[in-house]
């Protein structure tokens, strides 16, 4: 646990890097915890977990709590917000920071002049809306600069399934445009890795319920988003039922029933309710999601990652693997050999960025200057 938080510390820019031997202050006592929590795993964890609150509950926010949280609903979020523990992360729209009040009134005095071009940002797994700050590049500042657009992040459990947090983002959606203070005329998503599915699974819910918010989406795009899946969720997976089947093992089985719902529903890339309702989503299985096609007449573009240099072209079979670094090339292209299943992006729609791994995503000018060109030619 603490090296995750090292890792995710050094990518929004966080104190922490390489050289830091252990995790201090907050983020220490947390993670000591949580690691107690897991050597002892049954019903100890929710008792480890209350103890937290004190330390993480309500007070004066700072990008160290906001990225501890964001951690620790990733892995556990499903269940804290099953028991009603209050680091459960409630689904909302935020700005700069803070989180939206969703009433005219407050908007217009949030944004005199406000123009009718909305970009919606969506984070990924074990992340905030603080994330797309990286290293001082930040996308959305970049598109709001060049295109008028105004930058709106969504901030959410990632660790609830993602088609719950589908459905509550369509219905934040649907509230901004209703509240917006003049027409929205366009409206983008931008979804980094889980943040693509929840926003797929956001247009689906939305055009389902009869929302007016997809008549002004205008185009989707997906920064290392796993369309199909992520094979070190499956690893996982097939490492848990290996162990189960060991009897000297077994008890360290339930460690990896602790990950969340979120996070199995990388296993193929989950969307809807009925990809998980009723099924055991440890037990092996295959690939059994239901076909969700994007809203008609909306563009989805895609950006894959690779950690290959842009000198070796597409690389061999191990780097489109490997893709960059958590998601493979094709899975972030939407590419499946069920052409059933294959998203039928067409070439103008794909980018990779050669060199980069998955949090660098956030981070490269490359991917800025995609970005703009893409939406630059979908705006009215």
């Amino acid at each position: 646990m603490d090296a995750l938080h090292r890792s995710i510390a050094r990518g929004p820019g966080l104190p922490g890097g390489p050289n830091e031997e252990r995790s201090r202050g907050i983020t220490g006592l947390v993670y000591r915890s949580v690691r107690s929590a897991s050597r002892l795993v049954g019903g100890s964890l929710d008792a480890i977990l209350a103890s937290l609150v004190p330390m993480l509950g309500p007070r004066e926010s700072s990008r160290e709590r906001e990225a501890v949280l964001a951690a620790l609903n990733g892995v556990l979020g499903d269940h804290l917000a099953k028991t009603g523990n209050p680091l459960a992360i409630p689904a909302c729209l935020r700005h700069s920071g803070r989180p939206l009040v969703l009433e005219r009134s407050a908007l217009e005095l949030l944004f005199p002049g406000a123009g009718g071009r909305l970009a919606v940002f969506v984070h990924g797994l074990c992340m905030n809306d603080l994330g797309w700050n990286r290293e001082g590049h930040n996308h959305a500042a970049a598109l709001a600069r060049d295109l008028g657009t105004q930058p709106i992040h969504l901030r959410y459990n990632s660790g609830l399934h993602v088609s719950v947090n589908g459905r509550a983002f369509a219905g934040l959606l649907e509230t901004l445009v209703e509240s917006w203070p003049r027409p929205v005329e366009e409206l983008v998503l931008v979804g980094h890795s889980m943040g693509g599915l929840v926003s797929r699974s956001a247009c689906h819910y939305g055009k389902a319920a009869g929302n007016l918010w997809p008549q002004a989406l205008r185009a989707l795009v997906t920064l290392g988003t796993p369309h199909h899946g992520a094979p070190l969720e499956r690893i996982g997976n097939w490492i848990g039922l290996a162990m189960q089947a060991t009897p000297y093992a077994s008890h360290f089985a339930r460690l990896g029933r602790i990950r969340s719902a979120g996070i199995t529903d990388l296993r193929y890339g989950n969307l809807l309710d009925e990809d998980w309702n009723g099924r055991d989503r440890f037990a092996r299985g295959d690939d059994t999601r239901h076909v969700v096609p994007m809203v008609e007449g909306v563009p989805l573009f895609a950006i894959a990652g690779m950690v290959a240099t842009a000198a070796k072209e597409e690389g061999g079979a191990i780097d489109r693997l490997l893709g960059d670094g958590l998601v493979p090339l094709g899975s972030a292209l939407g590419h499946h050999r069920n052409p059933d299943r294959d998203l039928g992006l067409p070439p103008s729609s794909q980018w990779v960025a050669y060199g980069t791994s998955h949090l660098d995503l956030l981070r490269s000018p490359e991917v800025t200057e995609r970005l703009r060109g893409w939406l630059a030619a979908v705006g009215g």
